[in-house]
Parts: structure tokens; C-alpha cells; sequence
């Protein structure tokens, strides 16, 4: 029987309890869930590729049918070159759905074979993402609610350095 593998790609800068609430629903969908780290050249990312590895082996410790890599590929090159036919994204609210509709189209259009199903996180995290994460960060401390304790002391680190 061919295992069912699927990919879940992003920059992950940071890791937030939204991205493993879907990391959770997925890795209860399929044999083995790869989770992708890719550098976003798009993006200036607040922490290193390492620091997001680490952050990432930390939070999916739980998980026997989920691994980490990294890729600098194209994702549709990264699926296939492991095997992999899906692709996990993550829909929060109306406004993701524009912007992952016309990636998912693309990556159809690059390879046909590879599908791309999204997943709803739980309600408590509709709202959260690594961009609004940072941004508040600066702030408060009250972080627990949306991202795991050591992504919470790094960014306690980088942000309120004196407390």
C-alpha cells in the first residue's frame, strides 16, 4: 500500500499555535506530513533558518508521523521530489483565500498531480499569524495563547530585551 504523504509548506517566521493546530489536523489526515521550511525571498525573516528549525523540531516532537525539512525549490519541485502528491495550506479568514487560491492554481498548473487541500484551524486561531504575532510582541508578554514557549522566549528576547 502507497503511503499517503503530504507537504506543509511556509516560512514558519514564527511557528504559531495556528500553524500546529493545522499540523495536527493534517498529520490525522495522512500516513506521514512533511513539514517544509522554506526561506520566503519575499520576506526579511525576524529569525534565522536555524532558530525556525529548531523552533519547528520542538513543536512537532508529539507527532510520530510528521518530519522536518528544509527545501529552496519551487514547492511543487520539493512534493514531488519526495514522493509527496498534496500540499497542506492553512485558511484563517476570507482574505487568505485569494491569495492561497491563486498558489494553488499555479502549483496545478505547474503540476497537475499534486493537489492542495486546506485546512480551517481551530476558531481561537482564525486571527493569528506570525506577522500579527511580531507585531504585538513588542508590547506584551501575553503570548502564551498563540505560540509555543520557546518561540515566546526568543521573541521576548528580540523584542522586550530588558523585560
Amino acid at each position: 500500500m502507497t503511503q499517503r504523504i503530504a507537504v506543509y509548506p511556509g516560512s514558519f517566521d514564527p511557528v504559531t499555535n495556528g500553524h500546529l493546530d493545522v499540523l495536527r489536523r493534517a498529520s490525522s489526515l495522512f500516513d506521514k506530513v512533511v513539514v517544509a521550511l522554506s526561506p520566503n525571498k519575499n520576506k526579511t525573516p525576524l529569525f534565522s533558518l536555524d532558530a525556525r528549525m529548531n523552533f519547528l523540531n520542538e513543536s512537532i516532537s508529539e507527532y510520530d508521523n510528521v518530519e522536518l525539512q528544509s527545501f529552496q525549490s519551487l514547492t511543487v519541485e520539493f512534493v514531488r521530489s519526495i514522493g509527496a502528491r498534496t500540499i497542506i495550506r492553512g485558511l484563517r479568514v476570507i482574505s487568505d483565500f485569494e491569495y492561497e487560491f491563486q498558489m494553488a492554481m499555479m502549483n496545478r498548473r505547474l503540476d497537475p498531480e499534486i493537489e492542495t487541500i486546506f485546512l480551517m484551524p481551530s476558531e481561537d486561531y482564525f486571527f493569528t499569524s506570525s506577522t500579527l504575532i511580531k507585531q504585538i510582541a513588542g508590547y506584551t508578554e501575553k503570548l502564551d495563547r498563540f505560540v509555543p514557549p520557546t518561540v515566546k522566549t526568543a521573541l521576548m528576547k528580540k523584542y522586550l530585551p530588558n523585560g
